[in-house]
């Protein structure tokens, strides 16, 4: 008899979760989940609603009602800065790295929250993960490709050693080697065990790697399941991937 593996603690539990702008409703009652060691994956068409339930979950978005639980916390009314504190942490679409400052400066900025003296074996850390930052974490970051933009991106949020990452379509404006590169990065960094959200338009990109997957339409969630699973489903084909 085949034993079942056992579940890990859940990271993210969402339930219920519906959220506005103004008088239009963005979200319809989402549930959700995230577990310890997970990548899970959010897919949908612009406009669907994944930029506003990461913007709900890292607490700039106001909710109106649900709950947002993190590591066993209701976290929904707490502010973004205490959740960044508590382990949350995202890679914003479009990058946004401050690009006047040096590459190192960027990852120091991202270890904010931590003793100074636990810095330096983190940056060495990230130049393991991201070599190309190495061999140019004295240039200015606007000076880098939108490639390397991201992974300096998705580095400084790893600085702050989070207990979930949150990532906002990653692949957003890139050619496609360097997408592949990106979710080959992601891959590894879930197989060392860190947990993972990631918001994304590119379902192929996104389900191929995911341990679990949902579909968003309209602000609510229309499918989910294991990731391979979904990207054999004659749905998630036809509308996401031009089968």
């Amino acid at each position: 008899m085949k034993m079942e593996k056992p579940q890990t603690p859940l990271v993210l539990d969402i339930a219920g979760l519906t959220s506005h702008y103004g008088r239009i409703q963005a979200l319809h009652g989402i549930d959700l989940q995230v577990r310890q060691g997970q990548l899970v994956a959010l897919v949908g068409a612009n406009g669907a609603g994944k930029t506003t339930l990461l913007r709900a979950i890292s607490g700039v978005q106001p909710i109106s009602a649900g709950s947002i639980a993190f590591a066993g916390q209701d976290v929904s009314r707490m502010s973004a800065d205490k959740r960044v504190r508590s382990g949350i942490c995202q890679v914003p679409e479009g990058r946004q790295v401050f690009g006047p400052m040096t590459v190192e400066d960027n990852l120091r900025l991202g270890a904010f929250t931590r003793p100074a003296q636990d810095v330096a074996g983190d940056m060495e850390r990230m130049y393991g993960l991201f070599p190309i930052l190495k061999e140019k974490r004295l240039l200015l970051a606007g000076t880098l490709s939108g490639g390397q933009q991201q992974m300096l991106a998705m580095a400084r949020a790893l600085m702050g050693r989070p207990q979930l990452l949150l990532l906002d379509e990653p692949s957003m404006g890139l050619a496609p080697l360097l997408i592949a590169e990106i979710f080959r990065i992601v891959a590894e960094l879930r197989d060392q065990g860190i947990t993972i959200f990631l918001v994304e338009q590119n379902a192929h990109a996104a389900l191929s790697i995911a341990d679990v997957g949902y579909v968003i339409e309209t602000g609510a969630i229309t499918l989910s399941g294991p990731g391979p699973e979904l990207l054999h489903n004659e749905q998630v084909q036809s509308a996401y991937l031009g089968m």
